[in-house]
């Protein structure tokens, strides 16, 4: 029995993948022991934040929004304390998240407080959390990664391995006026439970990415024992049980394009477009550039096809170009957008999250970008 081209493109397709899921494994490995070092930072340091007034002190406020569920955090406190104290800043103010506010009220009493700058400490829900209270405000917002994906913290090279080098960024990095997205949740599928992200007539911020479909079905099965073992890889092993999903008929409408309707296995709206290991997903996405990208993932012929998928990320990711390629059992599709209007056919509607946050299964969602809206501490 003689063996197709399109079998061979995908076993290529696999092979290369999967050496880049090792490469992936390897960087991570390597963060992760790096990530150990929670002392206290060896050196002075300076500070980006200038006086109040022309002739004013020199004195800024620092405020810490912390989240004390993950691992070092609350014992981080005297060291953020005492680096505030060594750049001649006063004392930060130090606020802890709850299951019941996750952050975003924080960081308004921070803010109400009369703080420069407000650091988000822990993973990429709660600083979407602070972000929500922050954007619009025009106060620098900081990031101390804490997380497991920490994805908006790597899209602006800061570190994710030191937390020396992240309070470095805080005290004396650049505000950078970045994009910020919002979906609203138009019709669930099915009500949210009491309590959840998900809710009607709420406009969720995300600063990374906020999907439909696949990669929210990968977050809502990701184990939470698993995550804290492995990190980010957790979601990788819960994706693989959904590998022979079905395929979701939708309905997009992009600007005022008219309206298209496909079948896809994830339909994805990025902010900007590097995950975990380096993978560049959205080679497009720019977070300052105005604009949101829609990625459209569809993969048929099972394996085969999300073979093709990820080898395409991984050819993306170093800047070849998969347009000219004959057609293809896994493909990704980008456009850009300001607003994009998503209908789910069928009554079961599709999981959905906004930078790793579930907000429930909906059938119908808008997402639209405010242009500069959120002030970040970077690198």
């Amino acid at each position: 029995m003689s063996v197709g081209w399109e079998t061979w493109i995908g076993v290529a397709a696999l092979v290369v993948a999967l050496t880049a899921l090792v490469v992936a494994l390897v960087v991570y490995l390597q963060a992760r022991r790096a990530g150990r070092r929670m002392g206290r930072p060896a050196r002075r340091y300076g500070t980006g934040l200038g006086p109040r007034e022309q002739d004013g002190p020199a004195e800024r406020l620092v405020a810490f929004v912390a989240n004390p569920s993950k691992p070092g955090v609350t014992e981080l406190r005297s060291t953020l304390v005492e680096a505030c104290l060594d750049a001649a800043l006063p004392e930060p103010l130090w606020f802890e998240t709850t299951i019941e506010d996750p952050g975003r009220g924080q960081a308004l009493d921070a803010l109400a407080a009369g703080a420069d700058v407000v650091v988000a400490v822990g993973g990429d829900g709660t600083v979407r959390a602070v972000a929500e209270a922050m954007a619009g405000s025009g106060t620098a917002m900081g990031i101390l990664p804490r997380g497991t994906g920490n994805l908006l913290a790597r899209n602006l090279d800061i570190s994710t391995t030191s937390v020396e080098d992240a309070l470095a960024t805080v005290l004396s990095g650049h505000d950078r006026h970045v994009d910020v997205g919002r979906l609203r949740v138009d019709e669930f599928a099915e009500e949210p439970e009491p309590g959840s992200e998900g809710a009607r007539d709420v406009d969720h911020v995300f600063l990374v990415i906020a999907g439909l479909g696949f990669d929210a079905a990968m977050v809502a099965d990701a184990d939470p024992t698993l995550k804290s073992k492995v990190g980010w890889m957790a979601y990788f092993f819960a994706g693989v049980r959904h590998l022979h999903g079905r395929r979701t008929r939708m309905r997009i409408e992009i600007d005022d394009a008219p309206a298209v309707e496909t079948r896809v296995r994830s339909l994805m709206v990025g902010n900007c477009g590097l995950l975990p290991g380096g993978i560049t997903l959205i080679p497009d996405a720019v977070i300052d550039d105005g604009r949101l990208d829609v990625v459209a993932i569809d993969a048929r012929a099972g394996l085969v096809g999300w073979a093709q998928v990820f080898g395409e990320v991984v050819m993306q990711g170093i800047g070849v170009s998969s347009d000219n390629l004959p057609a293809r059992a896994g493909r990704i599709d980008t456009s850009p957008a300001r607003r994009v209007v998503v209908e789910v056919d069928g009554a079961a509607g599709e999981h959905v999250q906004v930078d790793g946050d579930l907000l429930g299964r909906a059938r119908r969602v808008t997402a639209w970008v405010e242009p500069g809206a959120l002030v970040v501490r970077s690198a």
